[in-house]
Parts: C-alpha cells; sequence; structure tokens
C-alpha cells in the first residue's frame, strides 16, 4: 500500500473522493412526520407521474413534506414502491443522465468539430454507458437486446 490507505480512486482521472457529512443513526420514524404508508405510496406516485426523477422526488420529499428518508418511514426505498404500484422506468436514472450527457457533448461537437478535449469526454462518457448498461442486463433491468446508439439516444432525449 502507498500509505494512503484503501481510498477508490475515480475511474477516468486520478482525483480521489470528497468526504461528506453523515446522516444521524435513527430507529424507525421520526416524531414529526404524520404521514401514513398510504398517504405516502400515493404521494410518491403521484409525484413520479409529474415526471420527477427518483432523486429528485427524495428531495421533494425532503425539503416540502418534512419526510428526511423514505426507507425510515415506509421500510421501503422510492424505488420499490414506484414499482409495487406499476411505475418504472424504461431506462434507469443515472443510465438516462449518461445518455443526456452524451447527447449534449455530440450536439457541441457537432457544432464544433475541433473540440478534441470534448471527443475524448464523449468516448469516456459513452464506455460508462456500455458498462452500466452490461451490468444492468445482468441484472434484469434492461432488456437483453437493448443497445446504445448516439441517433437513437438524439431521438428519445427530444
Amino acid at each position: 500500500m502507498d500509505g494512503k490507505g484503501a481510498i477508490m480512486a475515480r475511474m477516468h482521472t486520478r482525483k480521489r473522493g470528497r468526504s461528506g457529512s453523515k446522516r444521524p443513526v435513527r430507529e424507525g420514524k421520526p416524531a414529526w412526520v404524520t404521514i401514513s404508508n398510504d398517504e405516502l405510496d400515493q404521494l410518491i406516485v403521484k409525484l413520479k407521474k409529474e415526471g420527477l426523477t427518483k432523486s429528485k422526488l427524495g428531495m421533494v420529499l425532503r425539503d416540502q413534506y418534512g419526510i428526511p428518508k423514505v426507507k425510515e418511514i415506509r421500510g421501503n426505498r422510492i424505488s420499490k414502491i414506484l414499482e409495487a404500484n406499476g411505475v418504472k422506468d424504461q431506462v434507469p436514472e443515472d443510465l438516462a443522465a449518461l445518455i443526456s450527457k452524451a447527447v449534449n457533448l455530440n450536439k457541441h461537437l457537432g457544432v464544433n468539430p475541433k473540440d478534441l478535449k470534448n471527443r475524448r469526454g464523449l468516448e469516456l462518457v459513452e464506455a460508462k454507458i456500455k458498462r452500466l448498461s452490461d451490468y444492468y442486463k445482468r441484472k434484469s433491468k434492461l432488456p437483453a437486446v437493448w443497445t446504445y446508439s448516439r441517433a437513437a439516444a438524439e431521438s428519445s432525449i427530444k
């Protein structure tokens, strides 16, 4: 070991992760949360149908409804609640974010074809998309025939 400990480095840079705050350990439902499980489920489904992603949905629940963590109150994660109610994303959220980033980089390279740094960035993002899609195919969260292509990604984002 190099004396720095077993800290994972980022994939495409030499930088290491940043420390962050930790949530306090809490057992069970906080006293100030008065919402029932059924009301919470209905609220989560309603917000998802309005077009929020799961991460945005968690922030809205925290900031506007005073629900610090859905799993503490409900016992299930937001994704499990959505699956139980028949609301499921076609593509997982992190993969969709990478695809939209690749589409934006591709548009930029259409206008600026000599921008080699961003061409390399596009290659790195597309490599991440491939690795992540392979993972989701193994975990059966994506169909086995799903593939990423630049043209299909641009048409689906528009």
